[in-house]
């Protein structure tokens, strides 16, 4: 520009004179315009970029301030009605609630219609160790130091103007350590329990697993130590780590913290778990299993594959393993004879192993004879997921049924000692689908016809009997008569409609 100016000061003394006001100004719009369009950047058309604020500058400042901005720790009230408790979904022992509270260690249902509400002995107990008989059964039920039910105008009197906001999904636990360190109780009672009531507020969940309910935040344990819910087979931790990874645990310590503070907490939505609550439900009667009541409640048929993909996945394989009925069928015999109880008759034992060694020489079909203590947690988790019949004394080890993939072939064989029973993997099985055979040494029983539970002396002895010719003969009708039949069948229905 001040070259501009003296440019025109430089030709006056030609003869043009000196130049005018008017003369300066125009020289030096001419001399801005030719800059804009042939300047330093070189472009024809220059767009000039707007002001850029520090925020923009660096999104990370920007994300957080955000998050600190709209994210409320608070539920507010102020002078108003305090938030109602909203019930989603109830069976005995298993709740979905909203703005569930917690106060001074007391849980506190917030509503203007109690006797909507289901009796709060069949939502939470006192959370005590489970012993037979009526005066142990009294000492569970639940009083006015464990959860209450209150008005909103009661609410505010006691909170206040507000509580703290425990956001997302909490899975709530209000057992104590005695069923929750075994893998069979965790992860087949507790785990399923759980995402089955859970599941069902997504009936639309499809043979991948896919869901719209978002995950767990927390889970939250107030009768429970940080160190006493992991089980002997490290299995626990490993479900819970593939399932939901970013999964956060609390347990009594927390618990406490919250209670001594003094402070009102409001659950965003909290999925609550109560054996003692769930025992005087008719499905836990006919089967003896916490989960059971559960199953009361609407569900996709697939309900459980979001959490059998996960762990799968997690194990390293696709998510399709085991699938079908074409590809070649995988037997597993997990054996328990290094266990010390609960064991087969040692000649029976090597019986079983000869007649499955036959199936695999005269089908090749693939089996696997296999003591679960000497697996890494990966081995076993990837070899059920194969399988396509399980088998095996009654025992912790026919949880793996878990992970097994629910199709017309999938089978789990389980030996008891004659004359004894009991549900836990037979409900487990048809829970998911599948079809589940008990021995009495050479006699097979399934649904519906099947026993009564029943421990006679012996069924926790090392003398088990087993007819293994017996039990290779049920792997091939299994496997290949029982399709053959269902296809005859098929092609008789078939002629009958086209006739």
């Amino acid at each position: 520009m001040y070259q501009a100016i003296h440019l025109l000061y430089f030709i006056a003394p030609m003869g043009l004179g000196p130049p005018t006001k008017r003369e300066i100004l125009l020289v030096c719009l001419l001399f801005s315009g030719l800059f804009l369009i042939f300047g330093p950047q070189g472009n024809r058309f220059v767009t000039v970029p707007a002001p850029v604020s520090p925020a923009q500058q660096y999104p990370a400042a920007l994300e957080v301030s955000e998050i600190r901005e709209s994210y409320d720790t608070r539920l507010t009230w102020g002078a108003s009605e305090v938030s109602e408790t909203k019930i989603i979904a109830h069976v005995p022992g298993w709740s979905i609630i909203d703005r569930l509270y917690i106060y001074k260690g007391v849980v506190f249902i917030v509503s203007d219609k109690p006797h909507e509400i289901p009796d709060v002995s069949a939502i939470y107990s006192k959370g005590v160790d489970i012993e037979v008989g009526e005066e142990a059964e009294r000492a569970r039920l639940p009083d006015d130091s464990d959860i209450q039910i209150i008005s909103p105008k009661e609410a505010r009197e006691l909170f206040g103007s507000g509580a703290q906001i425990l956001d997302g999904v909490t899975y709530f636990v209000n057992d104590t350590p005695q069923f929750v360190r075994h893998y069979y109780h965790w992860c087949a009672e507790l785990w399923f329990g759980f995402w089955r009531t859970y599941s069902s507020l997504d009936p639309t969940i499809s043979a991948s697993g896919n869901t719209t309910l978002p995950p767990p935040r927390r889970m939250l344990f107030n009768r429970l130590d940080a160190f006493r819910w992991r089980d002997y087979s490290t299995m626990n931790q490993w479900v819970v780590r593939s399932s939901f990874p970013d999964l956060t645990m609390e347990f009594l310590d927390d618990w406490d913290d919250r209670a001594k503070m003094g402070v009102p907490f409001v659950f965003e939505r909290v999925v609550l778990a109560d054996r003692s609550a769930a025992m005087p439900a008719l499905n836990y009667q006919r089967y003896q299993r916490t989960a059971a009541p559960a199953f009361a409640l609407p569900g996709s048929v697939y309900w459980w594959m979001t959490i059998r993909n996960n762990v799968v996945q997690f194990a390293g394989l696709d998510l399709g393993v085991g699938e079908g009925t074409l590809g070649p069928p995988v037997i597993t015999y997990i054996s328990r004879q290094a266990w010390g109880r609960r064991m087969l008759v040692p000649a029976d034992h090597e019986r079983l192993v000869r007649e499955l060694r036959k199936l695999e020489s005269t089908y090749g079909w693939e089996v696997n004879v296999v003591v679960p203590e000497t697996m890494t947690r990966l081995e076993q988790l990837q070899l059920a997921a194969r399988t396509t019949i399980l088998m095996g004394v009654h025992g912790n080890g026919l949880t793996s049924l878990l992970w097994m993939t629910p199709n017309p072939r999938s089978t789990v064989m389980e030996f008891f000692y004659p004359g004894g029973f009991a549900h836990d993997y037979e409900y487990t099985t048809r829970a998911l689908g599948m079809t589940h055979y008990g021995f009495w040494d050479s006699v097979a029983f399934t649904a519906p016809d099947i026993p009564l539970p029943a421990y006679p002396e012996g069924f926790q002895g090392n003398s088990i009997p087993l007819d293994g010719e017996a039990v290779a003969g049920l792997c091939i009708y299994r496997l290949t008569l029982e399709l053959e039949e269902a296809y005859t069948k098929l092609r008789t229905l078939l002629g009958k409609v086209f006739l």
